[in-house]
């Protein structure tokens, strides 16, 4: 059997995978007036007396909402809200295994920004963190900008932060075993969605200076007429040679065998069988492959590896350095509820990725950074947000 008749066997076998549990006893006529009529009125007036207590009452203190719309799933991209509900169902599952954090999975049958980010303030009473997932750029830009200024609980699109958590992780690593300097290696970054983007700004952060990025139709450049403002945003941070000497060699202007050549490290998580052995073969020696679509990668590892790439990571279970954000999110909710933090901010995320690499003493090709059943890595984690 493959994983993917399994994975629908499973599926079909657990279809009520989520259920409601009672904490507290509910045996008799007295537990029954205790918890609810008459006596449930004595926490709601204390709420109603002070908002904030609900977080002393109810399970907002450790219930987090993961919302999506279906539009950005995995590597199947706009499959819809029912079709993504199998997604946010184990988003929450993962949210209870590894934090032991309630989470419900809400899918929204609506696109329009607008009506998300209203919908989403209208729930929010009930939840101490907002996740937002598979949302489609540029509007989960947007949605979760909106909401981050608009509610008093802490939002974060997990698809953006959690991936470029790990992605930082891995290259950190990833140079360690390379020899190779941050400063001097050279990035491409093939299309432009919200974890992308979100991986390239780490990046920089962490101080790699040179990354191109790809989209469907060229590389990112500010030559071209055709860009959205995320697009034009990223002018200004990668392939920078074009700001200064549109004609010189360093700007990169082309498609992704144009852009892949010469490189060290190549970041996609988009679609099936795009690299190639001959782009693979192009990259500087050593080269790091991140082949992250799901089900079925841009290039095989054994492929990849053929083709002289040093080091491989996929989505996938089956294949060694899954890359794989449930490594960060449950965690990074857990510590935030614990202790209060409204935001996460760039130096929590640094920090977050700079422990996850250190948690791997000697890492090697088929073994980049820690797996998520490392009990340990949620006190990293912890640190770095705390």
């Amino acid at each position: 059997m493959n994983y993917f008749e399994k994975s629908l066997i499973e599926h079909k076998k657990y279809n009520w995978k989520l259920e409601t549990i009672s904490k507290v006893p509910l045996e008799n006529k007295d537990d029954l007036s205790t918890y609810y009529s008459p006596w449930v009125a004595e926490p709601c007036r204390e709420i109603a007396r002070d908002k904030s207590k609900v977080y002393d009452y109810t399970l907002k203190a450790n219930t987090v909402a993961v919302i999506s719309d279906g539009t950005a799933v995995l590597g199947l991209w706009d499959i819809g809200p029912e079709a993504g509900l199998p997604v946010m169902e184990w988003k929450c599952v993962l949210f209870k295994k590894f934090a032991w954090i309630n989470a419900f999975p809400i899918v929204l049958n609506t696109k329009d920004t607008e009506e998300i980010i209203r919908t989403i303030k209208n729930i929010a009473p009930t939840f101490g963190w907002i996740n937002l997932e598979d949302i489609s750029a540029p509007r989960c830009f947007e949605i979760e900008e909106r909401l981050k200024n608009e509610l008093d609980i802490p939002v974060m699109h997990d698809d953006q932060h959690g991936t470029a958590i790990v992605t930082l992780a891995w290259i950190i690593n990833g140079l360690k075993i390379t020899g190779k300097k941050k400063e001097e290696v050279k990035v491409v970054v093939n299309w432009v969605w919200a974890a992308w983007v979100a991986i390239t700004k780490l990046l920089l952060l962490y101080g790699i200076k040179d990354i191109v990025m790809v989209d469907s139709v060229w590389t990112i450049h500010p030559g071209r007429k055709d860009l959205n403002p995320v697009k034009e945003m990223l002018t200004n941070i990668t392939n920078t040679a074009c700001l200064l000497d549109p004609s010189s060699d360093s700007c990169i202007i082309g498609g992704l065998d144009t852009a892949v050549a010469g490189r060290d490290i190549f970041i996609w998580v988009s679609a099936p069988w795009v690299l190639t052995p001959e782009m693979v073969a192009s990259m500087n020696k050593d080269p790091m492959i991140f082949a992250m679509a799901n089900p079925t990668p841009e290039i095989m590892p054994d492929i990849a590896k053929a083709a002289w790439a040093k080091i491989i990571a996929t989505g996938r279970s089956d294949f060694p350095n899954q890359l794989n954000n449930v490594l960060v999110f449950p965690w990074v909710f857990k510590w935030a509820l614990k202790n209060w933090v409204k935001k996460i901010t760039d130096e929590m995320k640094l920090r977050a990725a700079e422990n996850l690499a250190n948690a791997v003493k000697n890492p090697n090709p088929d073994k980049i950074i820690p797996s998520p059943f490392e009990d340990w890595i949620a006190d990293l984690v912890a640190e770095a947000i705390k």
